[in-house]
């Protein structure tokens, strides 16, 4: 990591506190109204673009002094009023740490674009994460070729793309035997020599748009090059890459604590005889944000205790988002099981939040192995 320090934090956006009024602000006046729509399959760039402008997407970055607390803060507040944005801005916000962590000077050219919403780009790494983890196989294949590398394969459910957009990407590079030699990870650019394939329709979070991408002999150069070999990248950036996502879950835990307060003065007496009230909900939330602001004081630490205390606040932030918002439909009773009303979707925000990569069932198989010191084959 080349660190920046605070001190040389540029316009305009070194103000935290200025950063998170504006993103609230947006979040509040764009964003909120549009939930519904985003949830049903708009993909809200328009309102990410305010977003960027507002200062969203560039708290985390070295250039601007690695406030990784401030970019968590402000996922979660996008996410407190849309789960599924939250989640576009974690894919543009990991999109974005690739290309600085790079240090490649030909993504680092394109990173200012990308952190004023002005480009966008998100992640393919769902896949390879699982595969260096031995629980899938990688499904791009790589093979050197003059200049840089041919990549061929299919690649699904890759959020935050769309053509003319861009993202993160792992490929396998194989011996002649059939063995493997290493990884590459690159910048996918989404031009007219891929075919993106439509999804299966999701339960919710439809506005993520997600594709499934396919390649034939697409030629990757330098210029697109963030790591070759990947691995040691990977382990480099893996804490920082799992840390961001404790947004989304953050902003979905206090949406859901929200909605309880918000039936209070009309059912608060009969809400009293209900597990896991908002008060105790609220707790148990604060102290998650707090630990996890702790770790965001170190994204690129690289013990294994801080990988596993980051896998934990993960964890136990997915567990929270399924408890607060299945008590945030019951706290507010028929009305909170309108198709209009927010706590229903965010039962199936919080269901994503804990299903998406790493998942409740990855992160402990991953804990599971960092504590018996296992090295994945």
């Amino acid at each position: 990591m080349n660190s920046v320090a605070v001190s040389s934090i540029t316009a305009p956006w070194a103000d935290d506190a200025k950063v998170l009024a504006d993103v609230s602000l947006v979040a509040q006046q764009q964003l909120a109204p549009a939930a519904k729509r985003i949830d049903e399959g708009y993909y809200p760039l328009d309102i990410m673009a305010s977003l960027g402008q507002a200062g969203a997407y560039a708290g985390y970055l070295d250039q601007h002094g690695c406030r990784f607390g401030l970019a968590i803060s402000a996922m979660s507040e996008i996410s407190r009023h849309c789960g599924a944005t939250g989640f576009l801005s974690w894919a543009h916000d990991v999109c974005g740490l690739y290309m600085e962590q790079s240090g490649n000077p030909a993504l680092l050219a394109r990173l200012g674009d990308h952190t004023a919403g002005l480009t966008f780009g998100g992640t393919g790494l769902s896949n390879p994460m699982k595969a260096l983890a031995g629980i899938e196989q990688m499904a791009f294949k790589a093979k050197k070729v003059p200049g840089g590398y041919s990549v061929s394969g299919t690649l699904p459910w890759v959020s935050h793309i769309a053509q003319g957009q861009y993202c993160g990407a792992v490929a396998a590079v194989d011996r002649s035997d059939g063995t493997r030699s290493h990884e590459i990870m690159f910048l996918l650019d989404l031009d007219e020599r891929v075919n993106l394939r439509a999804c299966p329709e999701f339960s919710g979070m439809e506005g993520t748009s997600t594709w499934a991408i396919s390649l034939v002999d697409y030629f990757v150069s330098e210029d697109q090059m963030i790591a070759d070999p990947a691995r040691p990248f990977i382990q480099r950036i893996r804490g920082a890459f799992v840390l961001l996502q404790v947004g989304i879950a953050a902003g979905v835990i206090q949406g859901s604590i929200d909605s309880m307060r918000e039936v209070e003065p009309t059912l608060g007496h009969v809400n009293q005889y209900l597990h896991n009230r908002p008060d105790e909900l609220q707790a148990e939330f604060d102290d998650l944000a707090a630990r996890t602001m702790v770790l965001a004081e170190t994204p690129y630490e690289g013990s294994k205790e801080f990988f596993l205390d980051v896998l934990d606040v993960r964890s136990q932030g997915a567990e929270l988002c399924l408890k607060a918002s299945q008590s945030a439909l019951l706290h507010q009773g028929a009305k909170g099981y309108l198709m209009s009303a927010a706590p229903q979707r965010r039962i199936r925000e919080a269901h994503f939040v804990a299903i998406v990569t790493p998942a409740i069932k990855h992160l402990r198989w991953e804990m599971a192995r960092l504590m018996r010191e296992e090295v994945p084959a």
